[in-house]
Parts: C-alpha cells; structure tokens; sequence
C-alpha cells in the first residue's frame, strides 16, 4: 500500500508541475514534495522502472513543448508563455532523469 501512495504523489506532483498555473512559491513546494516522495522509493529494479518511465514520458513532453513553442513567432506574448512552460518542463525533467541516474546507480553498485 505504502508504494501505492507514494507512486500516486509522484504522479499528482508530476501533474502539478506539468501545468502552468503554479506561483514560484507553489512550484518551488511541489518540487520540494516530488523529491521527498521519490527518495521514499525503494531501490530496487521494480521501483527504477516506475521511474524510468516517468522519465520516458518527460522526455515526450519535452519535446512536444519545444515543437509547440517554435510554432510561436519570436517577440510574442504566446511564444514567452511557451518558453516559461518549456523551461518548467525542463527543469522537471532534470529532476526525473537525476532519480533515475542515482537509482540505477545505487542498483548497480549493490550487485543484482
């Protein structure tokens, strides 16, 4: 039950993070939140497949929202918002693929 939970806050902060309607202060908790919550995995390779995944998908939406913002000619108030939203999806997706790079590491360090 205990993975259940955690892997279901992951997710709703992954959504947060995902929108563009969080203050700075909001977002800056919910970063704060989706570490906590990705450190109380465990190590093993069941747990580092949810991550991967998360990654996977973050890695999609990155590129889906580089493609979107080049729609927007440069100077325009929809090509600043597509930055911001870009940028934020960024900075998430690091945050995924540091969890995934430490728990595979820590994986492969103990032996399988």
């Amino acid at each position: 039950m205990h993975r259940y939970i955690v892997r279901a806050n992951i997710d709703h902060y992954v959504a947060l993070l995902n929108g563009t309607e969080l203050s700075s202060d909001c977002r800056s908790t919910a970063v704060k939140l989706l570490i906590s919550e990705e450190d109380k995995l465990g190590q093993d390779l069941e747990q580092l497949e949810f991550v991967e995944c998360k990654a996977a998908t973050g890695r999609d939406r990155v590129k889906h929202m580089r493609n979107l913002r080049d729609g927007f000619a440069f100077g325009t108030s929809e090509r600043r918002q597509a930055d911001e939203a870009l940028v934020n999806a960024e900075n998430l997706q690091t945050i995924l693929e540091d969890k995934c790079h430490n728990l595979r590491r820590r994986i492969n360090s103990r032996g399988l």
